[in-house]
């Protein structure tokens, strides 16, 4: 009966004992697994919200967006149509028009500008900037020309520039990230 007793308690032991060491592991880990949440500026910048209004047709604007740029450009009908004729089988990455743009929004053009190539700044926002042969955006590091739907025509970069997620809060009034 007492040997009973004794295996009874150093099996209790054991598991207690295991539990305090796991316990003891976690509570130490911790602090190494809440550093890798994000800190407080980076979720600040993890989504932007952006008023459209002021934009007029033919206009584009730059905003920052996780410290890259975000091209919003608020294409004329001529722009639209133009990058819709475009056929998408001569396109090193293929992507209709449509595709990158939310239903109901035609006229704007959201994207990330960031060469897809080895991240460069692609030229194209300003009105004085040379747009390359496609009427869109031109890299000036190493030539790659981009259309007015950010399609790579010619040049390196491997795919279109990217774009980012996003969604109109109103018809004016988009939040992206």
């Amino acid at each position: 009966m007492d040997r009973k007793k004794e295996v009874h308690r150093r099996n209790f032991l054991y598991v207690a004992s295991g539990v305090f060491a796991a316990t003891g592991s976690v509570i130490s880990l911790w602090p190494l697994i809440d550093s890798m949440n994000p800190s407080a500026d980076v979720l600040a910048l993890s989504t932007v919200e952006v008023d459209l209004s002021p934009i007029e047709v033919g206009q584009a604007i730059t905003v920052k967006w996780r410290g890259r740029p975000v091209f919003i450009r608020r294409r004329t009908p001529e722009e639209i149509a133009h990058a819709r004729a475009v056929d998408i089988s001569e396109l090193r990455d293929p992507e209709t028009d449509v595709q990158r743009i939310k239903p109901g929004y035609d006229e704007w053009l959201v994207m990330i500008g960031v060469c897809t190539h080895l991240g460069c700044i692609p030229l194209g926002q300003k009105p004085g900037d040379p747009k390359g042969e496609y009427g869109g955006w031109f890299c000036p590091c190493h030539g790659s020309h981009y259309d007015m739907s950010g399609r790579i025509r010619k040049g390196p970069a491997p795919r279109n520039l990217d774009i980012p997620p996003y969604a109109f809060l109103t018809d004016s009034y988009i939040r992206i990230g």
